[in-house]
């Protein structure tokens, strides 16, 4: 199954140090993602997966203000059997949630994904908004600068020192 894993740049820089990614949160497609997107193109689907995680990303940028603000996925093939049911939830903030179940090496993953260098004023902007929007507040996502619009860039596992470096 391709899962994809949201992470942080430092999260990736610990993760390619350790050469593995312990047990944690994905996203993949899964039935409440498929019911929801209604689709059955496996491409747009795993976009969506990825969008969803590119998501959670932003939620980890967001909780420690010391890290760049650019959103990092890995995408990965994992077992079907080293994947769990995320929170079971069908909200909206967990449609394809996932847990990857065990250790992840770096070798299993397939790509990277990361904003552009020139996308940390909007993703800064997005983090900026994120309480007000998560209240309800839904002038705030508009005001909080086009990060929604912005495709993550896709790098090779072995690009991944440059990227960190």
């Amino acid at each position: 199954m391709r899962v994809y894993v949201p992470l942080t740049l430092s999260g990736l820089a610990e993760a390619y140090k350790a050469g593995e990614l312990g047990p944690g949160a994905a996203y993949a497609v899964t039935p409440a993602l498929r019911e929801w997107y209604a689709s059955d193109d496996i491409e747009e689907l795993e976009y969506a997966a990825l969008n969803r995680a590119a998501f959670a990303s932003l939620r980890l940028v967001a909780g420690d203000p010391g890290v760049a603000r650019r959103r990092v996925v890995l995408a990965a093939d994992v077992p079907d059997e080293g994947v769990e049911p995320g929170s079971g939830s069908a909200s909206a903030s967990e449609l394809g949630e996932v847990r990857v179940a065990r250790v992840l090496g770096l070798k299993k993953v397939a790509a990277v994904h990361v904003d552009a260098e020139d996308a940390v004023g909007d993703v800064a902007a997005a983090v900026g908004v994120l309480g007000a929007a998560d209240q309800g507040d839904d002038d705030a996502w508009f005001a909080g600068g086009g990060v929604e619009d912005r495709e993550l860039l896709w790098f090779a596992t072995q690009e991944i020192a440059g990227l960190i470096g």
